[in-house]
């Protein structure tokens, strides 16, 4: 196929698909819905290989559709199905508006020993049970911190504006949301990333594609042997070298007429360049044998699979304290003695759910309460942006689980709502010496107000006063307490995280005695 328009369909899909992701991190208001984070996900690779490895289920096999889908046409997962790779290109092409040298790549050599270091590392890696490798390269995740780090923020921010200068007018068809930053640390990871494949993307295209990420390292090697690929019309080449200015992987040698399939993402610039309709996307074809030579060699490039697959081994309103909660006069002396941090209820527990998670951000971004914080230290150096359960943000609502439902990777496991509300993933703690009940003799009862199963309930202290008792056998760890207490700087009531998440029972509910009445209805 040697027509332009193969450009123009891949360019007009490719920002579709990265409007759909944006819109999926930034909507704040759920428009989408849970039930369509899994059909968007299908065949976002790390995800649907983590999940499958997982689950086992049918629904995560989206990974093996991006295979056939390479065997067949070459990288066209990476030229309009990864959200990062097509992000890449916006940047390079804002580039190219800014200094036109930009938009001129030309052929490099490539960083053939890096590329298959960095995918063996990644792989062995995941072969042992880990995926930190995997939370730092893979570009799915990379772009989902990307639009919940920064873009997010910015949506939120626009968003506001407009709400304050429509309700001047009285309307009110858009509100105020809080916008919460995360801690500073979190943000270093992001922004290193974001600057070096923002630099990158400018300066040299696809390079972090062809060179640093995994998927496109293994695509790569799998597109070798592609039946569809971009191809040299010998007949009708010039050597003119358009097409390798114009190609963003910098894999066209025009002197050789040679395309590294490997690193070609089907772009289809060169096919737009060409003039003369010598470059053409199409079914493979061998070269013919070189009759002036007289050598029945062949001189096709050698096509080759690297070993075996080794990537595949392995809106609710924030809860605050009612008026009524005192306002304490003394600071809290006793810190938070947290022996573990808190995972999201269903993830099973710590370990299974540092293994799994990739820190794509996308429950960060969709959780309603911004209780799912990014780590910094509470899972060591291995688990820096993995979420975690930060209860002096948010807490987690007793009625919520669209954590649950939009996780890609499987680190986080479905539940139904029943479900979630008997999962256990901490026990409350009290600190009586941080209580302002005990320190300061004045009456709160916060934590128990806000308790969704009276785990924390009040009990007689001194005089008239109440004080809080916790019963283990029936708390969540949902965090409503900790998050309601008004303490500081350490809380009077906080949440310990289970390790491994188990079953709270159910709580009891008061039956209402019936009240005898006249009334004839």
């Amino acid at each position: 196929m040697k027509s332009s328009a193969l450009k123009h369909i891949r360019t007009v899909f490719a920002v579709l698909v990265l409007l759909l992701f944006a819109f999926l991190f930034i909507d704040f208001r759920g428009t989408l819905g849970e039930k369509a984070f899994g059909p968007i996900l299908y065949l976002q690779f790390v995800p649907s290989l983590l999940k499958f490895l997982i689950a086992g289920v049918a629904a995560a096999t989206g990974f093996i559709v991006v295979i056939i889908l390479t065997l067949l046409t070459g990288r066209t997962y990476c030229s309009f199905l990864c959200p990062l790779g097509i992000l890449q290109d916006a940047v390079s092409r804002v580039g190219g508006l800014i200094k036109r040298r930009f938009r001129k790549y030309g052929y490099k050599k490539p960083y053939t020993f890096l590329r298959y270091f960095i995918l063996v590392l990644t792989a062995g890696i995941l072969l042992l049970g880990g995926v930190y490798a995997l939370t730092i390269l893979d570009p799915y995740s990379i772009f989902g911190r990307f639009m919940t780090y920064f873009a997010k923020p910015v949506a939120l921010f626009i968003n506001n504006l407009l709400a304050s200068l429509l309700g001047k007018f009285d309307i009110y068809t858009l509100y105020k949301v809080s916008i919460k930053p995360f801690e500073l640390a979190a943000y270093i990871v992001p922004f290193a990333f974001l600057l070096l494949i923002g630099l990158l993307a400018i300066r040299y295209g696809r390079l972090y594609c062809n060179t640093v990420c995994p998927v496109g390292t293994l695509l790569g090697l799998l597109s070798k042997v592609s039946l569809f690929r971009i191809r040299f019309e010998e007949s009708n080449c010039t050597r003119c070298g358009r097409c390798a200015l114009s190609c963003k992987s910098s894999c066209i040698d025009f002197l050789n007429k040679h395309v590294d399939i490997s690193r070609c993402v089907n772009c289809f610039n060169c096919i737009d360049a060409c003039k003369e309709n010598g470059m053409s996307y199409g079914l493979v074809r061998l070269k013919k044998k070189d009759k002036q030579e007289g050598t029945g060699t062949d001189t096709s490039r050698r096509t080759f699979i690297a070993g075996s697959m080794v990537l595949l081994a392995g809106g609710s309103q924030l809860l605050r304290a009612q008026n009524t909660a005192p306002t304490p006069t003394k600071d809290s002396t006793v810190k938070e003695d947290r022996l573990y941090p808190v995972t999201p209820p269903g993830s099973i527990g710590i370990e299974s759910f540092i293994a799994r998670c990739t820190a794509c951000s996308l429950c960060v971004s969709a959780c309603p309460t911004n209780v799912i914080q990014p780590s910094v230290n509470e899972y060591g150096f291995a688990g820096i942006m993995q979420p975690r359960m930060d209860f002096h943000s948010g807490f987690c609502n007793y009625d919520c689980n669209r954590c649950t439902d939009v996780c890609p990777t499987g680190a986080i496991m479905p539940l139904m709502i029943e479900a979630k509300k008997l999962t256990q993933i901490g026990k409350a703690v009290f600190i009586k010496d941080n209580c302002v009940v005990n320190t300061e003799k004045t009456a709160c009862g916060a934590c128990s107000e806000h308790c969704p199963t009276k785990a924390c309930h009040m009990v007689p202290f001194e005089g008239n006063l109440l004080i809080p008792e916790i019963k283990d056998e029936i708390c969540i760890g949902c965090g409503a307490c900790e998050h309601a207490c008004p303490t500081k700087p350490y809380k009077a009531i906080f949440v310990d995280g289970n390790a491994i998440h188990e079953a709270a029972l159910k709580p009891e509910t008061e039956k209402l005695e019936a009240v005898p009445s006249d009334f004839p209805f």
